[in-house]
């Protein structure tokens, strides 16, 4: 089961992270996001009520094309909580080793935050499943290549200030997916839902045309 939503994530190349002020704008942008085509989608734990509306996004979508998983998680007590309320995957703004430990028993996929190689290395010896590259914007894809010369097998995918413009400049960097919160989901502080579908679907397309470039290079 872990492998498949890891290999779904890849597929899809794009993770959808949801923060809100209501527990009702998460989940009418959680459905916009579904809505674009996107199949994996973050819930932060910023989110008033986080717990509720993973329990009633996991209901809707179980046993459906769409991922739902917990962001912002910082302990293995949090953790547990999500993947009771039915997180498919977790992920955090740094490494914590409680929380991997925990995903692992469960057989959860764990992606923490990491930025530096040193932290992209003890990640991977904690077992991480992907390693979301965090803050991206103070980075950049030339950290990609560089960190992916030495260690190859490094899945990487970049989250905070992945926009339309460079989301595909992350993939032909060689990123296994694409984080994008606020410049997906800006919609929903007016209530404009319906952009953020447009929105999803104009990143599906940015990642596919940089996947077919980085085919045509080799």
């Amino acid at each position: 089961m872990k492998f498949k939503i890891i290999q779904k994530i890849v597929e899809s190349g794009l993770v959808a992270v949801v923060r809100a002020e209501s527990p009702d704008v998460a989940l009418k942008a959680a459905n916009a996001c579904a809505e674009g085509g996107i199949q994996a989608i973050e819930i932060t734990f910023t989110v008033p009520g986080a717990l509720r509306v993973l329990e009633d996004l996991a209901t809707r979508f179980s046993g459906g094309p769409v991922l739902v998983g917990a962001g912002t998680v910082l302990d293995s007590e949090t953790a547990r909580a999500a993947i009771l309320a039915g997180a498919r995957f977790v992920v955090s703004p740094s490494l914590s080793a409680g929380a991997a430990r925990l995903c692992h028993r469960y057989q959860i996929p764990y992606l923490p935050g990491c930025s530096t190689v040193r932290e992209i290395v003890k990640a991977l010896e904690a077992g991480a499943d992907i390693i979301k590259i965090f803050p991206s914007e103070t980075l950049g894809p030339d950290f990609i290549k560089a960190v992916l010369g030495p260690i190859p097998n490094a899945p990487l995918m970049p989250t905070g200030g992945v926009n339309l413009e460079n989301a595909g400049n992350w993939i032909r960097a060689g990123c296994v997916a694409v984080g994008v919160g606020g410049n997906l989901t800006r919609g929903a502080q007016h209530g404009d839902f319906a952009s953020i579908a447009t929105l999803a679907r104009q990143y599906l397309n940015r990642v596919r045309e940089a996947r077919a470039d980085k085919r045509g290079e080799q």
